[in-house]
């Protein structure tokens, strides 16, 4: 069974015993969404409107991050999110990270949650989301994206999830000279993505990771 957990900054995430695995940082669940999908990805990406792609909707932290700052820099977003296993509402009602979201935070908190899968829905005049229930390693995905959060489990947790035939359908879709974002910097990654076009940038970490990627599709 799924446990919240309070992480460092105060924010909520997932523990899942099965895996042994968090959903984010224990030193901070925002603060490791906002250092590396929001600043080092959003924020770094210069096409406007901007299409994201997310592996791992999880929580719906990183969209709901990216919904406030779509709304603060009246910036379009087409957001396209892929999870393979929803959680349930009982345990979405409990999170607290629309608290850290500012005024509307709660309202686009419910909005993102209360979204239909399968089908892009507007939740704010610049945020469009699409939920979608599906296997990455399995199943066929489309469009072009330039903008790629990579925010699955870590790859000795998830392994089948970091692979040369996943990062090929990642490169597939993502556009020239478009941006790829992900807390791991472990070699074999740095090695994938190099493998199927990706020019590599290592950042600073979020707190209690020294080193993330940043990657440039070719």
């Amino acid at each position: 069974m799924n446990e919240l957990v309070v992480t460092d900054d105060g924010s909520h995430t997932i523990f899942v015993p099965e895996l042994n695995e968090h959903y984010h940082s224990i030193h901070g669940a925002v603060q490791e969404s906002s250092l590396v999908y929001i600043r080092n990805g959003l924020g770094f990406s210069e096409a406007d409107p901007v299409n994201i792609f997310e592996v791992g909707f999880g929580t719906g932290l990183n969209a709901l991050l990216s919904a406030i700052y779509s709304s603060d820099n009246k910036r379009i977003i087409n957001y396209t999110s892929l999870e393979k296993y929803p959680l349930p509402v009982s345990v979405i009602n409990r999170l607290n990270h629309f608290s850290f979201a500012g005024e509307s935070g709660k309202n686009i908190f419910n909005k993102i949650h209360g979204a239909r899968w399968g089908s892009p829905e507007r939740i704010t005049e610049y945020f469009i989301l699409n939920k979608i229930e599906c296997d990455l390693v399995k199943d066929r995905i489309e469009g072009k994206f330039n903008l790629i959060y990579f925010d699955a489990f870590g790859p000795d947790k998830q392994p089948e999830v970091w692979t040369d035939a996943v990062f090929k359908k990642i490169a597939s879709i993502t556009e020239e000279g478009g941006i790829f974002v992900t807390y791991s910097c472990k070699g074999e990654v740095k090695r994938t993505l190099k493998a199927n076009g990706f020019r590599i940038t290592i950042l600073p970490g979020p707190p209690g990771k020294r080193e993330m990627i940043r990657a440039t599709k070719l």
